[in-house]
């Protein structure tokens, strides 16, 4: 495990989309693994400049997402689709056909889980998986007491998950009460692991992560045992460590 200190969020972003864009460079066909919310925006901003400038090609890399709401279509502005789009995809050169997201229109769960793993498994794995980390612990959306050995599956949100995104809708009642999502087996599978944190509200689950023992009721705990982990924090994430 490797933790880097980041004087600030614009500084915490800097650095992460250094390590994603060494990734594209050293392997230009390469697999990224991607997170929405609001940490990694500045990260993809990062991505989009140095793009713009000529710095980076995605015309041959794939990209497979932690999650996605089940219901939400590709057009709902709050989906994960839509997210992505807007913050990275309209913004660099990669080919639609390379972009997967578990697909949130499948009414069948284990259906469209089996068929993201099976995406993940035919692209041959992800070589570099970007996390943020949930102020319970969570990944993606493997809420607390998760096992660790699942793969892509439905989740239940946890009420704190829900009171968390209910910013980004019109109601608390609109928000999905469960995803299709990446599990922890599926994660600890890719080659790198990179995770961003910031901000005060981070760092006690921080410290009880990355200093405290693996179990799944902190499910973020288990990126102890990754062999490539990297975090990335500004300094009042990582104020108690």
């Amino acid at each position: 495990m490797k933790i880097i200190r980041a004087a600030s969020y614009q500084d915490m972003s800097r650095k992460a989309a250094n390590i994603l864009s060494a990734q594209v460079i050293m392997k230009p066909n390469c697999v990224l693994g991607l997170a929405t919310g609001s940490t990694p925006i500045g990260t993809y901003k990062q991505l989009i400049e140095w793009y713009e400038k000529g710095d980076l090609d995605f015309a041959e890399v794939s990209t497979v997402n932690l999650d996605e709401y089940r219901g939400l279509s590709k057009d709902d502005e709050q989906s994960y689709w839509h997210f992505m789009h807007v913050n990275l995809f309209d913004h660099i050169n990669i080919d639609p056909a390379r972009v997967h997201l578990p697909d949130g229109t499948n009414p069948d769960p284990a259906a469209a889980c089996a068929d993201y793993d099976a995406v993940i498994h035919d692209l041959g794995g992800i070589d570099l998986q970007l996390l943020g980390i949930g102020s319970d612990g969570h990944i993606a959306f493997n809420e607390p007491g998760a096992a660790f050995e699942l793969g892509t599956h439905c989740a239940n949100l946890t009420e704190d998950t829900i009171e968390a995104n209910k910013r980004f809708f019109a109601r608390k009642e609109d928000v999905p009460r469960q995803a299709y999502t990446m599990g922890i087996k599926t994660i600890m599978q890719a080659r790198k692991i990179l995770m961003v944190a910031n901000g005060p509200k981070k760092a006690a689950i921080i410290k009880q992560a990355f200093f405290g023992p693996v179990m799944p009721e902190v499910p973020a705990s288990i990126l102890q045992m990754h062999p490539d982990f990297t975090l990335i924090g500004d300094a009042e994430a990582l104020a108690l460590i």
